[in-house]
């Protein structure tokens, strides 16, 4: 067959304009299908309505950095990184356990009477319920997240009723296909799909304890120049008008008992091998986890925290002169009891920083680090073995130059090892100036990305294996994914990294 030029132009056009309807095709096809895997990864993620306790009104600055108003809004964010949309994300809050209870119960009856049973919708649903718990004047001392310790019968009836209207909508929501993420404290016979496990006394007593240990080297410490350690324990009398326990006083004794017993776990040891010694004789190489009221002191006395201190190492006058007592290491267990301590210890003469001892780096060097202008300077500067009064040719020395009496004058007001908890933003200025060595709080934007994945996996019908950050616990004797984060101890040396460079304080609240 011959074809003509116009022939040939015609089926050209024809052939190019298919072409063009084929490929505009595929674009449409392939626009589409992406719009559909955007759309389709978002409903993937789900829902989380997040139930919270209120913060307590703050009259002052010092309060701790660990506060549900600061993890809230950063596990939202942090949802939506992981693909939530904003409007599938809500967060009631309230004031007890009473009320939070009650709004509960409300949000998960109405939640199911709109939802078939094992809906799509509902299996892609997660709560996070932060239970209200029972605190005191000493527990809220070190922050909102810290897991109380279970007294059983020790809630009144109120409180009993609540958590029983609890646990019934918890139950009743995970009956209709929705998943549950408890943090900080459980339900009595619930079991979550997952719970967070903040902050407990024992740890927060451990995580100092050990600070404590690493500043004085005690490993390296002598029995002929033994360290002089107090523990400052805060608790909230609370025992009823005719001296019998209240339920309060007890949660109160769970509470002050556990952070002791962390303590104790790390210095019971070299008080037993005599390189640590209490100047007030509250603590000895006997001494065991009961014997927590030795170091108790109530928080509700005025200047109880002072007075305690001035009690415990009293300043010795004679002949118009006065001599203090030696301290290398007070525990004051959260950063409002540290507070008290280093003012008091100003007030009574102490001088000096805790960055002397064993010093590794300098305040000027801190200063700069934080403020971005230099590294830490080092140096080394050994502890002797002995003690001027122990030691042989220092005393033989001091009989004809009277050095002796100079020396250990020198160190007995030397400034001691303070450790607190909290990070309160008022006392982080005396972190920087090294009169507090360390504070500690929780790895907040950690826990709260943690928090957030887990819940867009159990949305998207996903377990928990491979997580790093996933172990598990019995809870009502089920073995429980459970979510933990290493408390962040923080010091003048890694304060800018910890608190500063993280968002958590800025540079001003330092006091830079």
């Amino acid at each position: 067959m011959v074809h003509t030029p116009v022939l040939a132009r015609a089926v050209a056009a024809l052939s190019g304009a298919a072409l063009l309807m084929t490929l505009g095709a595929c674009s449409s096809s392939q626009t589409s299908s992406t719009a559909t895997t955007n759309a389709n990864t978002s409903a993937d993620a789900g829902s989380v309505t997040m139930f919270a306790p209120a913060d307590g009104i703050t009259m002052s600055q010092r309060t701790p950095l660990n506060k549900w108003a600061k993890l809230i809004p950063q596990i939202t964010d942090d949802l939506k990184k992981q693909g939530m949309e904003k409007r599938n994300i809500s967060t009631v809050v309230s004031a007890d356990l009473d009320k939070q209870s009650q709004q509960l119960q409300d949000w998960v009856v109405k939640r199911v009477a709109n939802l078939k049973k094992g809906s799509e919708a509902a299996q892609r649903s997660t709560l996070i319920v932060a239970p209200a718990s029972q605190t005191n004047a000493s527990s809220r001392q070190y922050g909102d997240y810290v897991t109380q310790p279970v007294v059983k019968g020790a809630q009144d009836s109120e409180q009993r009723e609540a958590e029983n209207r609890m646990r019934s909508a918890l139950q009743l929501a995970r009956k209709a296909g929705m998943h549950v993420v408890l943090v900080s404290n459980t339900v009595s016979g619930f079991t979550p799909d997952a719970f967070v496990q903040c902050s407990t006394p024992e740890q927060i007593g451990e995580l100092q304890a050990n600070m404590l240990v690493s500043k004085l080297d005690l490993g390296k410490v002598s029995r002929d120049n033994p360290k002089s350690i107090e523990v400052l324990l805060p608790y909230a009398y609370a025992d009823d008008a005719d001296g019998t326990k209240s339920d309060d006083a007890e949660i109160n004794d769970a509470f002050a008992k556990e952070a002791f017993k962390g303590v104790w776990k790390i210095l019971k040891p070299y008080y037993e091998q005599g390189k640590v010694y209490s100047p007030s004789g509250s603590l000895s190489k006997d001494s065991t986890d009961d014997d927590w009221q030795n170091v108790a002191f109530d928080l509700n006395e005025k200047d109880g925290a002072a007075g305690t201190i001035e009690e415990r190492i009293p300043a010795i006058r004679k002949d118009g002169t006065t001599s203090l007592t030696r301290i290398d290491g007070i525990i004051a267990m959260n950063d409002a009891v540290a507070s008290s301590v280093v003012d008091k210890l100003d007030d009574m003469g102490y001088t000096g920083s805790s960055a002397d001892i064993n010093p590794s780096i300098t305040i000027p060097s801190i200063v700069g680090n934080i403020a971005g202008h230099k590294d830490l300077l080092r140096k080394a500067v050994p502890d002797p073995v002995k003690s001027p009064t122990n030691d042989p040719q220092s005393q033989r020395d001091g009989s004809r130059s009277g050095a002796s009496s100079s020396a250990r004058n020198s160190h007995d007001s030397r400034w001691p090892v303070i450790t607190g908890y909290g990070s309160y933003a008022d006392t982080i200025p005396q972190v920087v100036n090294g009169k507090q060595w360390m504070t500690g709080l929780e790895n907040r934007d950690e826990l709260s990305t943690d928090i957030a994945r887990a819940c867009v996996r159990l949305n998207r019908g996903k377990d928990f294996s491979g997580l790093s950050y996933i172990t598990e616990q019995t809870i009502d004797g089920t073995r429980t994914p459970t979510i933990h984060e290493e408390l962040s101890a923080v010091s003048a040396g890694n304060l800018k990294t910890t608190l500063i460079d993280t968002g958590y304080i800025s540079m001003a609240e330092a006091g830079l």
